[in-house]
């Protein structure tokens, strides 16, 4: 996922998909430890994509605190 994609959408996309992110981190740490996970850099590339996520909430965040 790019950053740019996540630009597109509003906050409570935002919310939602990180909700999703956060719960597919959750599965892929289980698969992890019942050795069931085949590809374990999916793991990095999920952390990645919600710190992608929390940066642009708190991107936005800071410019409608600066708009008013």
């Amino acid at each position: 996922m790019k950053a740019q994609e996540i630009r597109e959408k509003n906050l409570a996309e935002l919310k939602e998909q990180l909700a999703s992110l956060n719960d597919k981190l959750f599965k892929l740490r289980f698969q992890l430890t019942i050795n069931q996970l085949d590809n374990p850099t999916e793991i990095s590339a999920v952390k990645k994509d919600i710190a992608r996520v929390k940066t642009v909430m708190r991107e936005m965040e800071l410019k409608n605190s600066a708009n008013s």
